[in-house]
């Protein structure tokens, strides 16, 4: 699995360590909603480790040693990315969590982190996709196959425009909602996800 470093892979080599005695206080959040889900620390050895294997990996104070998130649990969180703040002394990890973060069985460690709700909903589309539960409208879309999901899409596509030109604003939201709702199951009908599009655009507005 390949982690981006920001601003640089050059950067890990400026980080102060010097200032927390050989620790980093590391924040994690959820790469796809987010959502803040919670804050470790980091020494050299766990860093390089989370680097070298891809999943989040601490240096526990209590325990006094290395701690890879969900070694027990199996709840581990697989890092996408890491980012260095300004005074090199601070992790921001974006990672995607296997389950529940937080030991109390809730999703993170804060309560009620605030998140993109197109993101947990990207997340609940995939899961559909993957466990198929009976009676849900997702589950019936996914088995009728990609041609049926993009006839769905432009026809949510027709009906938006069309409610931008004569209808009001309540009318207009609702169809934008559809159109979103059956766009993200497209992307994940294809094997991609609301993200990649989101990092096209990013993309083109960085030129």
């Amino acid at each position: 699995m390949s982690i981006e470093v920001l601003p640089s892979p050059a950067a890990l080599d400026g980080l102060d360590w010097n200032k927390g005695d050989g620790l980093l206080p590391v924040v994690v959040q959820d790469a796809d909603t987010l959502a803040v889900l919670m804050l470790g620390y980091a020494n050299a050895e766990s860093l390089a480790l989370t680097l070298a294997t891809g999943h989040m990996t601490f240096y526990s104070r209590s325990k006094q040693r290395l701690w890879t998130k969900g070694e027990s649990s199996g709840n581990v969180l697989a890092v996408v990315a890491v980012r260095i703040d300004c005074d090199r002394d601070t992790l921001l990890v974006s990672a995607r969590p296997a389950g529940p973060t937080c030991h109390t069985g809730s999703d993170s460690c804060f309560d009620r982190a605030p998140g993109t709700f197109l993101g947990r909903l990207d997340a609940l589309v995939q899961q559909r996709e993957q466990q198929r539960p009976a009676g849900s409208y997702t589950t019936r879309l996914f088995e009728d196959g990609i041609r049926r999901i993009a006839q769905k899409v432009g026809e949510e596509g027709v009906e938006t425009a069309l409610a931008g030109v004569v209808q009001d604003d309540a009318a207009l939201l609702g169809e934008s909602a559809d159109l979103l709702f059956h766009l993200i199951v497209l992307l994940r009908a294809r094997g991609l996800s609301l993200d990649d599009a989101v990092q096209v655009l990013a993309t083109r507005h960085a030129r």
